[in-house]
């Protein structure tokens, strides 16, 4: 089928949930999940426009079901240990308080960015779902349940509990309805949710053919860029017949190989979960962290001199200038070669191990140095840091170009802004 595109007020409507994955923001959002899971067969199903598609995924209002899901990551990053692990089950915090919970699912979540992971979902209506990630010797949970969020992390024999998001801070807040954190899709949907908000005149978009998933019959939505330089090659999402739940996202680079996303069900179901599926007690011994006193423990702990929204484990150089943190930030070009520009406070590019300072760890330069290559231009000179789907720019006077896009691009883009 040729590539759709939006040409009247319904069709706009419909199309508005395409967005390209360009801009650095959306693409940390979808780099981390990914497992290659087979389908088995192509189904016979009603011809059906992309139009028609997506306005079938809009549609869906599936309230209950439960599944499992399996997730994994190839970004090409050097292998160095902790740094660049997995999910670790007891590794999300401090046992003694001090450093938080290890099972506060802000933190916690965030580990299904790398690796290879195995989700278990259940989902009854708008207040009760609950997420399970499975090791091999370990389990960690999230259960909402009405107005209480429960987490638990079985390796540390550690919980965290928030009684309402009102009253239990951001963290409550980000997960009173099931979601994960900002940035971390967990499930196909979430991520198809990633792509399909918004569509232009950069994206071709296709239904190609049909598949089977986790048994069920489903359709196959093609994303692509129509620009030349953007990392993405394209995007399928397998969309069941007929639910349009999305049962399973993949992402391809333009560079080839294997998949840089692809998640997708393995298991699904869409009748009612039992209700005991929600019901959380702590175990006895459990160590239980209060979201109200999480918040309050991270406010007290944090630097005095950090500019707000800076990292905590930002290197000296990065926090100097008050008032600085990541600023004047700026997007060139548009859909797929979207590009971000910002400065780095101090007007200087990174420090490096080298530095006088000190405060960059042997491992941290290590990495950085695995990751980087120098370039020049009429900018000057930088270093580029890459993955196989988002690149980043930092010119030695202190300005970063980020995006889902080629080298060539990122240098292209610090030479123009001249």
């Amino acid at each position: 089928m040729a590539p759709y595109e939006s040409e009247s007020a319904g069709r706009r409507k419909a199309t508005r949930y395409v967005v390209p994955v360009a801009v650095v923001g959306v693409a940390a959002a979808t780099i981390g999940l990914v497992p290659a899971l087979a389908d088995s067969g192509n189904p016979d199903l009603p011809k059906i426009s992309a139009q028609q598609l997506i306005e079938k995924i809009a549609k869906s209002d599936v309230q209950q079901m439960s599944g499992t899901v399996k997730i994994s990551t190839d970004l090409g990053l050097p292998s160095l240990g902790g740094m660049a692990g997995g999910f670790t089950p007891g590794a999300g915090g401090s046992s003694d308080g001090k450093a938080g919970s290890s099972a506060d699912p802000q933190s916690k979540l965030t580990e299904l960015a790398t690796g290879t992971h195995t989700l278990r979902i259940a989902a009854d209506g708008a207040d009760r779902h609950k997420l399970s990630v499975l090791d091999s010797a370990a389990e960690y949970s999230v259960i909402h349940n009405g107005d209480e969020v429960w987490a638990y992390d079985s390796a540390s024999n550690e919980a965290y509990h928030a009684k309402d998001a009102a009253g239990a801070g951001d963290r409550a807040a980000k997960h009173r309805k099931g979601e994960t954190p900002k940035g971390v899709p967990a499930t196909p949907k979430e991520l198809a949710d990633e792509v399909l908000k918004a569509s232009g005149k950069t994206t071709s978009i296709s239904v190609e053919g049909t598949s089977q998933v986790a048994g069920r019959d489903a359709y196959k939505l093609l994303v692509k860029p129509k620009q030349a330089g953007s990392t993405v090659g394209g995007i399928t999402i397998s969309v069941d017949a007929k639910t349009g739940v999305p049962l399973k996202f993949t992402l391809t680079p333009a560079g080839g190989g294997k998949a840089v996303v692809d998640a997708g069900f393995t298991k699904v179901d869409f009748s009612k979960p039992a209700a005991s599926t929600f019901d959380f007690t702590p175990p006895k011994g459990t160590k239980v962290t209060e979201g109200d006193d999480l918040k309050a423990r991270d406010k007290s702990h944090a630097p005095k001199d950090m500019p707000k929204g800076m990292p905590k484990g930002m290197p000296k150089e990065l926090r100097d200038a008050q008032g600085g943190g990541m600023k004047d930030l700026k997007v060139i070009g548009e859909g797929w070669t979207s590009i971000a520009e910002l400065k780095l406070p101090g007007g200087r590019g990174l420090p490096t191990g080298g530095s006088a300072s000190g405060d960059v760890p042997p491992e941290a330069q290590k990495f950085m140095d695995a990751l980087g290559d120098h370039v020049t231009g009429k900018f000057g000179s930088g270093t580029v840091f890459s993955t196989r789907l988002v690149n980043a720019l930092v010119t030695d006077d202190g300005k970063v170009y980020a995006g889902a896009v080629t080298k060539d691009a990122l240098v292209k883009a610090a030479n123009a802004a001249q």
